[in-house]
């Protein structure tokens, strides 16, 4: 399988302070066809207003990362944790037994440009855990590393779920192959730019489905950035 998800087809909320896509069902969009894939539950493209966020609310059972594209996005939670995160940034919230926090634009003035994922956790009910790491794009270009990983390998934000998070950077020549371990489902969300994934055109907010396919090649990039997801 081999499906193309166009970035016009999402579910789409404009709140005003509040801009954002929603590649998943969540809140009041709901599309039976469009629930998760594996365990990615959510990808919501957000862009806040300057001086805006989300005040103080909860979660639980649900692994959320934050990957900032413009701006800055500030963080607070119950587990004492405070920081504000920028492009290059990856967040790890672990909200097991229950967490709460808030998000809130980090400028007065910019917009704040990022992406929300929910992975769901492989068990409920673990201890609530936070973790920042930062990946610079020379990391990036030209490949796909790995930013988050339930073993935390090569420095990734370590996530209580059996998925695994690539970011990349392509533009020009620059080629990437990814070779799908058997039994595995890959989704691919090109955050930015556009790019060809197994000779697909993508442009920013597309996504693809992948199953049953052995190998991913993303090249033609033209100021591209790229997040693949391995999932069981």
């Amino acid at each position: 399988m081999f499906e193309i998800r166009r970035s016009n087809e999402r579910g789409h909320a404009n709140h005003g302070w509040l801009d954002s896509y929603h590649s998943f069902s969540f809140a009041d969009y709901h599309d039976p066809q469009h629930v998760h894939f594996g365990a990615l539950r959510v990808i919501n493209e957000d862009r806040v207003a300057g001086g805006q966020g989300f005040g103080t609310h909860g979660h639980r059972d649900m692994e959320i990362v934050s990957y900032v594209l413009e701006g800055a996005l500030a963080h607070r939670d119950s587990m004492g944790n405070g920081s504000t995160i920028r492009p290059g940034d990856v967040q790890r919230m672990s909200a097991g037994t229950g967490v709460r926090h808030s998000e809130f634009n980090g400028s007065p003035t910019e917009t704040a440009h990022f992406l929300q994922i929910w992975i769901i956790p492989d068990a409920p009910g673990g201890a609530p855990g936070y973790e920042e790491k930062r990946f610079p794009d020379d990391e990036k270009r030209g490949r796909l590393r790995v930013i988050a990983s339930p073993e935390g390998v090569e420095g990734s934000v370590k996530i209580g779920a059996d998925a695994r998070i690539f970011a990349g950077l392509f533009d020009g020549g620059e080629r990437a192959e990814f070779d799908v371990p058997a039994g595995r489902r890959v989704y691919v969300h090109v955050a930015r730019g556009t790019v060809s994934v197994n000779g697909e055109a993508l442009a920013a907010g597309d996504a693809a489905k992948i199953e049953d396919i052995a190998k991913v090649t993303i090249d033609g990039g033209e100021q591209a950035e790229v997040l693949l997801f391995d999932l069981a």
